[in-house]
Order: structure tokens, then C-alpha cells, then sequence
């Protein structure tokens, strides 16, 4: 039963109903159960309109209504609370029928992003739905309910876990609900995607080094699990989750667990009571991130079995991606999955920690989110979040929908160049895959406020040493930035500090000018002819500010990769430059072993501007790098995910930072738009791939918007075979690896070059 996007009630006559009694609004809650009873003489077509504060489990005569997990989702409920509307036809029947909803925390008051909030949008729990009938409701949440605490769920938070009681299934202790003043302005009809329980891995039982009995399901994931085993009544099982082992094999949740939060930490906890016989459950209002799970119970479990479910927003996989290397293949795997772990309704950093809607990952994250996944209607979502948070004066916030405690600190550390900037970059992104000119519409008034208060930012004040910029007042040297973030080899805390003291402006600045110029072509698009050439001449001034204060005459001297990486993919060098900027930038890299030293925010550009600038070679080796910092050293580490850092896991075995945070498997974009060349442009579609022996083969399939595009390229002695397929009504410009051009039309198209392979290298 799918949910029916775009639909709402012609008029409410429902009433929000809280079903929980008096009690001190910090003292946790069971979950609530509430029932309505109701005598139908005819049958027609019927749809159940339902919301909630808090999230919401539904069932008619005992079939469940939908397959929406977490329901209604996330989002700033003050400013919109989504409403979902099912056909449920199929489950009333004529006589008496029977309405039960169960209500958890969800992210409306349980424990919710970096600080760990209870209690973020209220201390209420509340229904609202009718059930329609042939256009007419029949049936509203009203005090005709009933409500009772005494249900199977004992506790429940996404962040902590969730208890259940199997003995308590039958409820008998029914009391009445109350009638909550709670008016309709902020309800929206779903327009999104559901989250929907995916793939199953089933877990294998093993024995660490200290004694304790664990789970390895083989897969790091974003879920939870099912539990299947025969008890005796009273009977207890104990799960935490966790997404590694430590340095002697043991289970841990050292690695993401900030233990100071929520007085005890983010156990990833479910805690199950037995009731006699065969017992099968998973829970209904958690989620975690793991990959082990760590039981403790006196149960037999001879014969027990335990399944890890997958659980992220409908999302149907587009992209494929298979080469010679098995490394490289689990590496396109790991960033497959991080995604899948982090696309839950939103775009998150991790599935354990945060939980945050970040905007800074998915912007880095967005231009290969498109090849990998049909990810349109998330992302749609989560921008019309960054767009409910937005400030007064344009600032986009570090994180939408925001979750943060408001303290002056939090205050102060907003609007991030490279964050904020994601409100251009991520439509942007959408667009060049789905050529969808909406996407750019409804954000554009987003996008230009952002751009304005970029350039405020700017022209406000200048520091005293960038005071003789004759462009100063388009030079991006103040407010805080996160910066170039999380670069190898330096200490991030001492570059935040000192972002803090003397500002960014390399990276400010050129995402200034990144966002003034993509606006400027969107404006064109939208037919705002006036609009593009304004923003053309503000990001040419930038470009000056950048040039005069970041480059000496175009000379870039910096010992750091990402302060070549940038100009070049962003277009701030002219002429030559760009040439010796990317020979410069080949030779940092050769001179540091073929290890990257970039940062959250260039290196998904990295092997792109190599590659793309006649440093193949050196493209490949970084690809292909097995130490640290390297995208392979975490896939020799047995990473089934993007680690958020580098060394996740240290020569010595001690694990530290999340295990599934998405960033850097922005490589995997290159797969497709270098390695295998598919690059489109709003329906514009080149083939530009860029073979190397060192993977001997490489193939990828996109399921584009557009239809099916393939490329693939292999090593046969000394020809290099070529394969594209363009879909139907499409056309493409080929570029062949020897130089040559075609234009070609829809169908399967072959090439064949003779290629001398030095087989020294």
C-alpha cells in the first residue's frame, strides 16, 4: 500500500487527540496505543488521511496500513508536518472494523541530532487523522478514542533504542484521550518518498576474545534488527549495535558514542521481553547504525535467528559500476551503501552519531548521489528543509531542518562557505541529471537571498590585511567557515580556531564566486535575463577579489592540494595557468607517495582535475592507493562503508569517528563521469572515459532520467575495445581516447585502437 503523494482532506473535522495522562513532561513514556471501533453499512472507495507529533504506526481490523517506517518523517514540524494519505479500500469491511495507532518519540520529542535534544518540538504526543469515504469522512480522531500506555512498547527513541514487553500484547487497561488546541497552518501533504524496510542480511553468531556472544552481519547499514527465537515467558534479550570491532576483536561503541550525551550515550539499544513459544519481532520506532550487534540473554538461541534489515528512503539503485580491481568495486559498494544508510527521509552525516541533516555533505556528496540512486525526491525534500531554515537576512544554516541547542556558539558557527553554498549546488545537481527546470524554480529565491547575504558578508567589513584588495567588498574574508575541513595531516581543531582569528578567504571567496556564477546560468534557464547578468558581474568581481588576495598574478603558492584543486575545478585561473596549476598540483602529489592531503571539500574534485588536466597516471594511483590516507586503505580494512575519516581505523588497530559517513565516496562519481566519462548536462549527454591498464576493465550503467546510457572500455593485448549505448532520443558527443570526436545518435556503438601498454608501470 503506497502513500498517495500531493493529497489532503478538502477540510479537517478531525481533532488532535493526545492519549497519554497526566505526568512530569521529562519522565519517558511508553509508547501509546489508541483504538477507535466503527460500524460501516457500505463499502466504497476509502482513504486514511493520518499525522502525528511523534511517529506513528497504523492498522485497520489488523492489517497494517502502509508500508511507511518512521511515519510521518522528519522536518521543522513548527513551520510543516507532513500528512499521509492511503487508500485502505481493501482493509475495511462491512460490519464493525477496529482502528489502532501506536504513537513513539520519533524526532518530535525523543533524543534528535548533535546535541542529543529530548523534547525539540514538544512534550506532547498527538494523533490526527480521518478516514474519508467516498469524499466524505466517516471516521476522525476526536474524544470518541481510547488511549492506554499499557501497550508492548515500553520505550522508544530513534537515538537509544527501544524496550518491548511481548507479554503485554493484549492491552485491557483503555482510558479516554483529551482534545489537544493544536490548529492545521503547519500540515503539508506528503510530496516525497516513503522509508521503506529493505534489503535483509542474515547474522552470524560468534564468540569474542573477552567472552561476549555477537552478531556480524556482515554489512554496515542503517536499520535494525529482527530477532526470531523460541522462549520461555520473562525471558530476556539484550541487543546493542554497533558499527565495528576494536583492536583485540571486541565489540565497541567507542568509535561514535559521545558517552556524555543523554546521560549514558547513544546506546543503540533493544532490549525484548519473551512471552512463551516462538517470539518474532523487530521494532517499530528506532533506528540504528551497525553492523554487529552484541546479545546478552538466558534464552536458548540453538536455534535463534537474527536478520539485519535495511531501512532508508525508496531510492531505487540507477547506477552500476564493475572494473578489474575488486578493491575498487567494494570501494563503489561502500558508497552505495553509506548513501543507503544516510538517505533517510533527508540527506544525513551518519546513521549513529549526528544524524544531522548536514548541508555541507550533501553538497559534496549530490553530483554522485545522482549517478548512484534515483535520490530527486529526497533531495527535493531536504531543500524545501534548507529553505524553512533560512534566516531573515539569507543565511542558509550548517544544518536543515535545524536540531541544535541555539546557544550563542551555535549561533555563531553558521552559514559556512561550502555549507550554505549547497542551496545552489544541490539543484544545480539535480538539474544536470534531470534536467528538470523546477527543481531550480523552487529554490531560486533561496538561492539569490544566499547570494546576497554571501555578498554582504563581503562587503561589510575587510580584514586589515586584505585591506589593499582594490576588490575587497567581493572578497569572502569574514564570518566563520569550517574551511578546506578534515584534511590529513593537520590539526583541524588549531584551522578552525584560526578560520575563527583570520578567516578563510581561498575557500570563501571561490565558493562565492562558484555560487555567483552557477546563478548567473541558472537566471538564463529561468529566463531572468537581468538576474543572469547581474550575478555574472558579481562573480567576475569576485573572481578579482580571489585572484588578487589567493594567486599572485595567477600563481598559486601553497604546499596544499586542495588550494589547486579548487581554482581549477571552479574555473578562478585563466589561460596557462590552469595547466601549471594542475602540473603543480600532479607534482604535490607524486612528492607525497601518491596520498592525497585534501580535505572534505576538494577532494571530490581531486582525481577529476588530474585526470581531466593530463595526469591520468597520476588519477589512478591515488584511485588505487592502499595506505593511508587512501580510498583503499579502509576496503583492506574490511570498510563495507565510507568512513568519515581517513583512519578510521589506525595502524594499530584502535577505531575512532563514525564508519558511514558518505563524503568521500564522492569518488565513486568519478567512476562514472572519468574512469567511464558519462557526463550530462540537462539532456546533454558526453562520453569522455578515461582508460587506464591498472584496472584492466571498467564498465558503468546509468539508469538515467534519460534512459540507459553505458560505457565501458578493456584491455586486449594491444587494443583498447570500447563500448557506448545512448538511449533512445538522445544524443551524445563521443570523445575516444585517442583524441578522436563523434557525434553520435541512440544505439550500441563500438571502437577499437590499438594502444601500446608499457607493462613497466
Amino acid at each position: 500500500m503506497k502513500v498517495i503523494n500531493g493529497t489532503m482532506p478538502d477540510k479537517w473535522l478531525a481533532k488532535w487527540i493526545n492519549p497519554e495522562l497526566p505526568h512530569d513532561v521529562n519522565e519517558r513514556q511508553p509508547a501509546s496505543v489508541l483504538r477507535r471501533r466503527f460500524t460501516l453499512d457500505t463499502k466504497n472507495e476509502a482513504k486514511l488521511f493520518i499525522t502525528c507529533h511523534g511517529l506513528y504506526v497504523a492498522e485497520i481490523n489488523g492489517m497494517r496500513v502502509g508500508e511507511f517506517v518512521l511515519a510521518p518523517g522528519t522536518g521543522d514540524y513548527n513551520r510543516r508536518l507532513t500528512v499521509q494519505a492511503y487508500d485502505v479500500s481493501s482493509m475495511l469491511r462491512i460490519g464493525e472494523n477496529e482502528i489502532v495507532v501506536t504513537l513513539g518519540d520519533g524526532w518530535y520529542r525523543g533524543h534528535v541530532g548533535i546535541d542529543g535534544l529530548s523534547n525539540y518540538y514538544g512534550s506532547d504526543i498527538a494523533l490526527l487523522c480521518q478516514l474519508e469515504m467516498g469524499g466524505k469522512a466517516i471516521l476522525v480522531s476526536d474524544e470518541n478514542w481510547e488511549g492506554s500506555q499499557s501497550g508492548p512498547t515500553r520505550l522508544n527513541d530513534l537515538q537509544i533504542g527501544e524496550d518491548y514487553d511481548a507479554r503485554m500484547e493484549q492491552i485491557s487497561d483503555w482510558h479516554a484521550v483529551s482534545v489537544l488546541d493544536f490548529d492545521y497552518d503547519n500540515l503539508a501533504a506528503t510530496q516525497s518518498v516513503p522509508i521503506l524496510e529493505q534489503e535483509r542480511f542474515p547474522g552470524r553468531l560468534m564468540k569474542t576474545p573477552n567472552g561476549e556472544t555477537i552478531i556480524d552481519f556482515g554489512q554496515n547499514l542503517a536499520g535494525y534488527t529482527e530477532l526470531r527465537l523460541t522462549a520461555k515467558a520473562g525471558q530476556r534479550v539484550s541487543l546493542w549495535h554497533g558499527e565495528t570491532l576494536d583492536e583485540n576483536g571486541n565489540f565497541t561503541q567507542s568509535n561514535y558514542d559521545p558517552v556524555e550525551r543523554n546521560k549514558g550515550g547513544i546506546p543503540q539499544r533493544l532490549r525484548y521481553v519473551c512471552k512463551d513459544g516462538l517470539n518474532t519481532w523487530r521494532p517499530s520506532f528506532t533506528i540504528f547504525g551497525f553492523r554487529y550487534a552484541k546479545i546478552e540473554t538466558e534464552a536458548d538461541l540453538s536455534t535463534a535467528s537474527f536478520t539485519a534489515v535495511a531501512v532508508y528512503s525508496q531510492m531505487p539503485q540507477t547506477g552500476y559500476f564493475t572494473c578489474g580491481n575488486e578493491d575498487v568495486n567494494r570501494l563503489f559498494l561502500n558508497s552505495l551503501w553509506s548513501m543507503r544508510s544516510n538517505f533517510c527521509d533527508i540527506p544525513t552525516d551518519c546513521p549513529t552519531r549526528e544524524r544531522a541533516g548536514w548541508t555541507g555533505d550533501a553538497g559534496a556528496f549530490a553530483p554522485t548521489a545522482v549517478y548512484l540512486a534515483d535520490c530527486y525526491p529526497v533531495l527535493r525534500k531536504w531543500l524545501g528543509e534548507c529553505r524553512l531554515a533560512q534566516g531573515e537576512n539569507g543565511l542558509v544554516q550548517n544544518i536543515a531542518p535545524v536540531n541544535n541547542s541555539g546557544s550563542a556558539y551555535s549561533k555563531m558557527i553558521q552559514g559556512a562557505a561550502g555549507w550554505g553554498d549547497a542551496c545552489i549546488i544541490v539543484p544545480w545537481a539535480l538539474y544536470e541529471a534531470y534536467g528538470d527546470t523546477s527543481i531550480l524554480e523552487e529554490n531560486y529565491d533561496m538561492m539569490c537571498r544566499w547570494l546576497e547575504f554571501c555578498g554582504n558578508r563581503a562587503a561589510g567589513a575587510t580584514r586589515p590585511q586584505n585591506e589593499n584588495n582594490p576588490w575587497k567588498e567581493y572578497l569572502a574574508d569574514q564570518g566563520f567557515h569550517f574551511g578546506e575541513w578534515c584534511q590529513p595531516d593537520v590539526d583541524n581543531a588549531a584551522e578552525m580556531q584560526k578560520a575563527i582569528t583570520v578567516g578563510v578567504p581561498e575557500v570563501a571567496t571561490a565558493y562565492y564566486f562558484r555560487s555567483a556564477s552557477l546563478l548567473s546560468i541558472i537566471a538564463g534557464i529561468l529566463g531572468k535575463a537581468e538576474d543572469g547578468e547581474k550575478y555574472l558581474k558579481i562573480a567576475e568581481n569576485v573572481k578579482k577579489a580571489y585572484r588578487f588576495t589567493c594567486t599572485s598574478n595567477g600563481k598559486i603558492e601553497s604546499e596544499r592540494q586542495c588550494e589547486y584543486v579548487r581554482p581549477i575545478a571552479f574555473g578562478l585561473l585563466e589561460g596557462d595557468e590552469v595547466q601549471e596549476a594542475a602540473d603543480t598540483l600532479d607534482d604535490l602529489v607524486v612528492r607525497n607517495g601518491y596520498h592525497l592531503n585534501t580535505g572534505f571539500l576538494s577532494t571530490p574534485y581531486l582525481c577529476s582535475v588530474l585526470a581531466d588536466n593530463g595526469h591520468v597516471e597520476t588519477a589512478y594511483k591515488l584511485l588505487l592507493q592502499e595506505d593511508c590516507p587512501g580510498w583503499l586503505y579502509a576496503v583492506k580494512h574490511g570498510a563495507t562503508t565510507v568512513w568519515e575519516t581517513w583512519d578510521a581505523i589506525r595502524l594499530d588497530g584502535t577505531v575512532h569517528d563514525s564508519f558511514n559517513h558518505y563524503s568521500y565516496g564522492a569518488i565513486s562519481g568519478w567512476l562514472f563521469s572519468g574512469v567511464c566519462g558519462i557526463r550530462l548536462s540537462a539532456g546533454r549527454l558526453t562520453i569522455q572515459s578515461k582508460p587506464h591498464p591498472s584496472l584492466g576493465f571498467a564498465s558503468a550503467v546509468w539508469e538515467s532520467p534519460y534512459g540507459r546510457i553505458e560505457s565501458s572500455w578493456k584491455y586486449e593485448g594491444d587494443r583498447l575495445v570500447l563500448d557506448v549505448s545512448i538511449p533512445d532520443r538522445l544524443e551524445s558527443e563521443v570523445i575516444w581516447p585517442d583524441g578522436s570526436s563523434e557525434h553520435l545518435c541512440s544505439g550500441k556503438h563500438h571502437k577499437e585502437i590499438e594502444q601500446r601498454i608499457d607493462t613497466r608501470k
